[in-house]
């Protein structure tokens, strides 16, 4: 059985049915001049709204035969009354699924009909002694049917309006999902590479001085520990999101108020960090202090990962509406992706673009890799630095 949006087709096809029989029989004794009804009529009066079950499914079809009962109907002589009734509806629907030629078409073979009986084939169709039909009622008669077709379009374009706005729902929640999924991604990789990298190297100097140097082995072992439960948590932390999206986290995001840890880890892994600042420190919105510092931590990640140099520089310049990061080593790369193209620098890159900032990254002329990247700067109305002056 075919189904609209709203319900079966059948519904409306039989209300417009039961109006027409009854509505026909009332035009009858307000029309005695015309043929009383028959059960030729009272068929007609059932064929339109019958074909209405189907006027979704077949809707040229239906508007085309709805049609030809009307003018049927009218050429037999029966009283105008509701029979226009499953024509306006067949039409309406054919309008509203698109077929807006095969709608106009049907009235305008109605309303041609409607004059070549009215003013031509009268005089041998009953009822007998019938007159021209007066040209008021031809007016009023296309003004129905414009009205009609003028109200089908209208609704028409607002169910491809709605049509438009849910597809522009749907994609923008599409991508709200690829964003969160892209920003998951991240926040996992660089979690994940900055401790992996920090306990292999640990997990090296453990292993090459357990037997040599006991007590520098256990210190490598507890700074694996300490590492290890560092990334735990944080990955716990980002999971967290996903199980309840609606929540707030349960401990504070990352930001430049933890590079002290980050250098102190560093210099666990045998990396030496010197860090700079220049210009008035500000505070920072919390999605831009997040990026600083995993911009930070992936950079010095791939240092520990790709350079053969033990020492890196970081300096921070804030200027009037950026801050800019930049971390130096010496080199010489070690191997992997030492030319910038390497997933951890996609990685920074999303996230200054996500925040209308850039990364620049690649070999220095004097030997060597620099980082660059720009973030800008978006103040939340809070002193957010003061960690951050601590570790200047």
């Amino acid at each position: 059985m075919e189904r609209t949006g709203r319900g079966p087709a059948w519904r409306s096809a039989l209300l417009v049915a039961v109006f027409a029989q009854i509505g026909a029989g009332w035009a009858a004794h307000a029309q005695s001049g015309r043929v009383p009804l028959d059960g030729f009529a009272r068929l007609l009066l059932l064929l339109g709204p019958a074909l209405l079950v189907v006027r979704h499914r077949y809707p040229v079809a239906v508007a085309y035969g709805v049609s030809i009962v009307t003018l049927v109907y009218v050429g037999a002589g029966y009283p105008y009354g509701p029979v226009f009734l499953s024509l306006a509806l067949a039409c309406f629907a054919a309008v509203v699924a698109g077929h807006r030629r095969a709608a106009w078409g049907a009235v305008g073979l109605l309303w041609a009909g409607h004059l070549l009986i009215g003013h031509w084939l009268y005089r041998w169709l009953p009822p007998a002694g019938d007159g021209p039909t007066p040209w008021a009622q031809e007016l009023g008669i296309t003004a129905w049917v414009l009205a009609v077709l003028a109200v089908a379009e209208l609704v028409r374009v607002r169910r491809e309006q709605w049509a438009r706005e849910r597809a522009g729902r749907a994609a923008a929640e599409r991508r709200r999902v690829d964003e969160e999924r892209l920003r998951i991604a991240r926040e996992l990789h660089d979690v994940l590479a900055h401790s992996i990298s920090l306990i292999n190297v640990q997990a090296g100097v453990g292993l090459a001085l357990l037997d040599s140097d006991p007590e520098q082995a256990r210190t490598a072992l507890a700074t694996i520990k300490a590492a290890s439960k560092e990334a735990l948590g944080e990955v716990r932390q980002v999971l967290d999101t996903l199980r309840s999206p609606g929540e707030a986290p349960r401990s504070p995001a990352p930001g430049l108020g933890r590079l002290p840890e980050l250098v102190e880890q560093a210099a666990a892994a045998g990396l030496t960090v010197t860090v700079s600042a220049g210009g008035e420190a500000r505070s920072l919105a919390p999605g831009v202090d997040l990026a600083a510092f995993r911009i930070l931590q992936e950079a010095l990640t791939n240092v520990m990962r790709h350079s053969g140099s033990r020492t890196a520089r970081i300096r921070l310049t804030w200027q009037p509406h950026a801050l800019e990061l930049r971390v130096d080593d010496d080199g010489p790369a070690t191997g992997g992706a030492s030319d910038g193209s390497g997933n951890g620098l996609v990685g920074m890159r999303e996230r200054a673009t996500a925040l209308g900032g850039t990364v620049e990254a690649g070999p220095r002329p004097d030997g060597g890799f620099r980082v660059v990247a720009r973030l800008p700067l978006r103040t939340d109305g809070f002193d957010g630095h003061d960690g951050f002056k601590e570790t200047l």
